[in-house]
């Protein structure tokens, strides 16, 4: 909205301004703009909009607010006058040779005050993490925790596991949650479904809580609707402006953004990688609580949620067992461990 506004203002001010000069009599225009006036006004006009259409055309950005007007304004004004200095040689070479030299003089210095500000401005104000201002032996930039950030969906909130894991010290960055993303999770909330409402609620409860964590950095990413991409889309366009990772346990996001060159944080295989290993031939000690797919398998859970697919087991419901680990099965989705009851139950 505020490029809206700033574009808005530009073509006011360039309309205004070109018209005075060409249509205006002693406004000090060479001879062929007063000899042509629509014409010279619709030709600075173009050159004017030009400007325009190639700053719409760049991947937008974003700033500070403040400082890129202040530094816009100050910086083209600056390359305005330096720009006119550059020129004075020519120009003077003009005024000797013709009295039209000082007018063009005029028209140059009239082009070049407008658009230089504005092109400082909206660079400025579609630069964010790539802009640093320096100065000789001093580097002034937007500090960042950790590397680059990393970006959260609705999956990742509402799995409430991120939480977890940043209370751990291992995580060292900030993150960043779409307003997209908020207002799905809202949307959830607000649903009539009683478990679709308890899911939600919990993605704001840990949003909440990460907001209130010291250690960590959390910003809400404001964007620009467009409904004519997918939720997941946009995440992963998201991700590839800001250079930042996509935190989530969505498997088909998973696979799409990795299609596109996006770093995804999986929390699924982060859990994975942090349980305890097992090979073929440790013994393990379960529950066997109810009957599997296979005919005679019983299905028992470790204290971490891994499903173990027992063997033989359903003669055993109910009962815990000494078994054998034969294989085990792990993917983006989970893990599973198949076994078979020890030699004391055989």
């Amino acid at each position: 909205m505020l490029l809206l506004i700033i574009r808005a203002i530009y073509i006011l001010i360039c309309v205004g301004a070109l018209a005075t000069f060409a249509f205006t009599q002693n406004s000090g225009a060479p001879p062929f703009v007063e000899a042509h006036p629509v014409a010279s006004f619709s030709v600075m006009l173009l050159i004017m909009l030009s400007i325009l259409l190639i700053d719409v055309l760049i991947p937008r950005k974003r700033v500070e607010v403040i400082s890129a007007i202040y530094f816009g304004l100050l910086i083209g004004v600056l390359l305005t006058y330096l720009l006119n200095l550059a020129l004075a040689p020519l120009f003077a070479m003009l005024e000797s040779m013709n009295a039209e030299g000082a007018a063009f003089r005029g028209a140059v210095t009239l082009m070049a005050i407008l658009m230089m500000p504005y092109v400082c401005i909206t660079f400025l104000l579609q630069t964010k993490d790539q802009f640093r201002f320096v100065i000789p032996y001093v580097e002034f930039s937007r500090e960042l925790k950790g590397g680059s950030p990393m970006v959260l969906d609705s999956s990742a909130l509402i799995d409430g596991r991120i939480a977890d894991l940043i209370d751990t010290n291992i995580v060292e960055t900030q993150f960043i949650v779409p307003s997209f993303i908020l207002q799905e999770v809202q949307d959830i909330a607000d649903s009539q479904d009683k478990i679709r409402k308890s899911r939600g609620r919990r993605g704001l409860d840990v949003l909440k809580r990460l907001q209130q964590d010291p250690k960590v950095e959390i910003k809400v990413h404001e964007t620009i609707e467009d409904r004519e991409k997918t939720v997941d889309q946009k995440l992963v366009d998201l991700c590839i402006e800001i250079n930042g990772r996509l935190v989530t346990n969505d498997v088909n996001l998973n696979k799409l953004a990795g299609v596109q060159g996006v770093d995804v944080v999986n929390l699924n295989d982060v859990a994975n990688a942090l349980k305890p290993r097992f090979i073929p031939g440790e013994q393990l000690r379960i529950r066997i609580i109810k009957d599997g797919e296979g005919q005679g398998q019983g299905i028992g859970y470790l204290d971490d949620g891994t499903m173990v697919v027992v063997e033989n087991g359903t003669r055993e419901m109910g009962k815990e067992v000494d078994t054998v680990v034969t294989s085990v099965l792990q993917n983006s989705a989970g893990r599973m461990i198949f076994s078979k009851l020890a030699d004391g139950h055989v």
